[in-house]
């Protein structure tokens, strides 16, 4: 009986995180269909590893982290080939296309580490308190990280666009 409640607490987990696996999945890998089958096999090998979570309130940030780690081994696999699709919900209209692409080139050339940071922080909205707790660093230290992170962006993205500074 004691398993049977274990799965069922583990498949509401895992429903409330939904949206929130899907959108990182598909702002990796691009397409609907590859992020519906990311889903799929990441709650399965979420549910196998289920007991290596240590607290129940970094829950969430555990699945975003099996969601990314698998996502990065399937662009290790294949030639990225980024959909139309996902480039229109990006850009909702309201920034220019190239600039969407552009961004998302930079981003993909930081190390995983560094695009995991920026993810949580900026796509997923985490802290820095709940980062650093995450990451079991000092605050102060996971802010240094984000900072170098965003200073790799910023001059690859000058670099790209022939040197230019804008801010």
């Amino acid at each position: 009986m004691r398993d049977r409640t274990e799965d069922e607490q583990f498949i509401a987990v895992v429903q409330a995180y939904r949206q929130d696996l899907y959108r990182t999945a598909y702002a990796f890998l691009k397409s609907e269909e590859s992020a519906l089958e990311a889903l799929q096999e990441v709650t399965y090998r979420a549910y196998k590893k289920r007991k290596q979570i240590r607290q129940s309130n970094y829950t969430k940030t555990w699945l975003i982290r099996v969601m990314i780690n698998y996502c990065q081994d399937v662009l290790r696999k294949q030639t990225r080939k980024p959909t139309m699709a996902y480039y229109d919900e990006m850009t909702d209209g309201s920034k220019d296309f190239s600039e969407t692409l552009l961004l998302d080139w930079a981003i993909q050339e930081l190390r995983e580490d560094e695009q995991t940071l920026i993810f949580l922080k900026y796509f997923h909205g985490y802290t820095y308190e709940e980062l650093a707790k995450h990451y079991e660093v000092a605050e102060g230290t996971l802010k240094s990280r984000i900072h170098v992170c965003l200073d790799k962006l910023r001059e690859l993205l000058n670099e790209k666009k022939g040197g230019r500074h804008d801010g």
